[in-house]
């Protein structure tokens, strides 16, 4: 399908190593441009004999007047980086991977969720959903699972009928040019990525590009209680079927009667509900639309919505140790996240925060300090957010583990320790999910 086409692989990791996958499947003449040096790349010398060029300890400039069909990016590497935009001065097409697979795999029913949070709960509940009504599916994105190997072991590039769900981040959302979903969604819009992206407006409005090629006989589903999204969806108008939700107002998904209820129908009390927090309500009813729409019964998603535990780092039930319980949602990479995560308790916490500093505004944040009993603030960003969040129990310490081990010695019987960051895990760990594994792995190893 591509035989004899060049491109450029920028950025390996899990995505690029996908991506050099499929298009080796495809026969296209793949050169791969990585910035850590040979040593770190485990795969180096299989690829160099795979024919593949690699190109590495650097991004070379001379490399970006080289002529390719087109570049798939990881997502990772910012789009204002001279070399990037470079490639886009040329005319070059700048793909993410998901763009790529989508383009070569046959057409599927496509669930695309992108917003600020609930991302990962909101897909990995419409995959069990439609898992459980025995759908073909397949969950890929920002998961961590990239399209790209979604597309070759299910074999999509020959066969048509699956329901493929996506979390899709803004970075992902950049770099797409024909990606079309059947059904989309921003759950939400709050800041974040400020280290990233060039301005809060430019991060907004880079969700709304989920919906760009829809059309009317698409769905978009639409959260009334989002005054930001409801902006911009002003702003950049939506082309395809709108269909809505609210935990407050009349909507097609809606609370009645303490249950929530779909077009008038009834799907689940929300006695029956495990997970905790408002903003759970609201992924479980865009879970309801997406499924309703992708032809399940309102049974079967009854029947998974009853059973569904939550996703592991957020606001995710470790241990309860001496009385103490203790909660990981290291997915809490934002302040807004952090929020949701205090809200859901109807008690005051002892809040482990900190991490990499990337300078997020923490005005909103501080206004829930009466939330946090203590505060315990670690990592890079320790001392700024000690000082802005006004907690008057404030401890600070050097890295997380000094954090869980403090909460542990000021902790008593029926308190609530939670680690909800605020800010990514850079200074300390690869990403929030060796951040949560090692809080989790902490506290387990304690003796009973």
């Amino acid at each position: 399908m591509l035989n004899g086409k060049k491109v450029l692989v920028l950025g390996l990791a899990k995505s690029g190593q996908a991506a050099v996958e499929l298009l080796t499947a495809l026969h296209a003449t793949i050169t791969v441009n990585e910035y850590a040096s040979r040593e770190k790349i485990a795969c180096y010398d299989e690829y160099v004999h795979r024919g593949i060029e690699m190109i590495t300890g650097g991004h070379p400039q001379e490399l970006f007047e080289r002529d390719f069909d087109f570049v798939v990016k990881n997502p990772g590497i910012n789009y204002h980086k001279p070399f990037v935009l470079r490639l886009k001065e040329r005319g070059i097409p700048v793909y993410t991977e998901i763009e790529l697979a989508y383009q070569v795999a046959k057409m599927q029913n496509y669930i695309a969720i992108t917003g600020t949070n609930g991302k990962t709960t909101t897909v990995t509940l419409i995959d069990e959903i439609l898992k459980h009504a025995h759908h073909l599916s397949c969950l890929a994105g920002n998961v961590g699972i990239p399209y790209s190997s979604c597309v070759l072991d299910n074999d999509l590039l020959h066969r048509d009928g699956y329901d493929v769900v996506l979390e899709m981040s803004n970075f992902q959302l950049l770099d797409i040019e024909k990606f079309h979903p059947h059904i989309s969604t921003i759950i939400n819009l709050t800041p974040d990525h400020l280290d990233y992206m060039a301005s809060l407006d430019e991060y907004y409005a880079s969700k709304t590009r989920i919906y760009m090629n829809q059309d009317k006989q698409d769905y978009f589903i639409e959260n009334l209680d989002d005054e930001i999204l409801q902006s911009y969806l002003r702003k950049y108008p939506v082309l395809a079927q709108r269909v809505t939700f609210s935990l407050t107002k009349p909507a097609d998904c809606m609370i009645q009667n303490q249950a929530i209820y779909y077009k008038g129908n009834h799907v689940i009390d929300l006695d029956e509900i495990k997970i905790v927090g408002d903003h759970n309500i609201q992924n479980m009813m865009i879970a309801i639309i997406a499924c309703a729409l992708s032809h399940v019964s309102l049974s079967d998603i009854h029947d998974t919505l009853a059973s569904f535990q939550g996703v592991e780092h957020r606001i995710e039930f470790v241990r309860e140790y001496h009385g103490v319980k203790y909660y990981n949602d290291s997915k809490a990479t934002n302040t807004d996240a952090a929020i949701i995560a205090l809200k859901a308790f109807k008690q005051p916490v002892i809040l482990l925060m900190g991490g990499h500093e990337k300078g997020l505004d923490l005005t909103e944040m501080s206004s829930y300090a009466s939330k946090i009993s203590t505060l315990i603030c670690f990592g890079e960003a320790k001392e700024r957010f000690a000082r802005e969040m006004h907690v008057d129990n404030t401890i600070v310490v050097e890295h997380m583990k000094d954090a869980v081990l403090k909460a542990q010695q000021i902790s008593h019987e029926g308190d609530v320790v939670l680690l909800s960051p605020s800010t990514s895990s850079y200074d300390e760990f690869s990403g929030y999910e060796e951040r949560g594994r090692v809080f989790k792995q902490i506290i387990n190893e304690w003796n009973s």
